[in-house]
């Protein structure tokens, strides 16, 4: 498989085009991480919430043992107690769950500025390196023999632009007919070159 044109202007044009796209795919990476970053800290009262919530609960849960031993009225001393503590541990639980739902929405938004960017400059890129990548390997299986030449001659006649073709010759049709070799070989070499492939010297 033929990844890089043998053509140097565009091999170079190849060349950049794939630094770029690592470059932007590096780029939405680090604003992808920024953005996770940013986003994930709005959970941060959420979990400072949840450690001071399972503190206090934690501190309540102890008071209450040595207060429910108090002879007599020790068990409705605590129960309030127990209801604070109940109380503190569902304001923890609260807190989780918004830092929770914090850093799902983080992942998702830096999810979708990393993937939608990449994913539209692959769909730009992509086609076209494998549309050259399959143009100029299979190209490059007819480039061994000079009837080889004659067949991208014609196709040259066939796909080039009339002023390309005014340059090589004035009747290259006429040229090709009488099997002018000089005429033939500039025309493939011309065909060659639009798929990213010399001609054979």
């Amino acid at each position: 498989m033929k990844l890089y044109s043998d053509v140097g202007g565009q091999r170079f044009g190849q060349v950049i085009g794939d630094l770029l796209l690592v470059g932007w795919i590096w780029l939405c990476v680090e604003l992808g991480r920024l953005v996770f970053r940013i986003t994930n800290a709005l959970g941060t009262p959420g979990r400072k919430t949840a450690e001071a919530g399972d503190g206090l609960a934690s501190d309540l849960r102890k008071l209450s043992e040595p207060i429910g031993k108090v002879p007599a009225v020790g068990d409705e001393l605590r129960t309030p107690v127990d209801g604070a503590a109940a109380a503190a541990a569902r304001m923890a639980q609260a807190g989780r769950d918004q830092a929770n739902a914090v850093e799902q929405l983080a992942y998702v938004l830096a999810g979708v500025t990393i993937g939608l960017p990449v994913l539209f400059a692959l769909l730009i890129w992509l086609p076209r390196r494998i549309r050259f990548s399959r143009r100029a390997t299979a190209a490059q299986k007819f480039i061994d023999s000079d009837a080889d030449l004659d067949l991208f001659a014609l196709r040259a006649m066939a796909n080039q632009p009339m002023h390309r073709l005014a340059k090589i010759s004035d009747d290259p049709v006429g040229a090709w007919r009488d099997g002018d070799t000089e005429v033939i070989s500039r025309l493939a070499d011309l065909e060659l070159r639009s798929t990213g492939l010399r001609a054979p010297s």
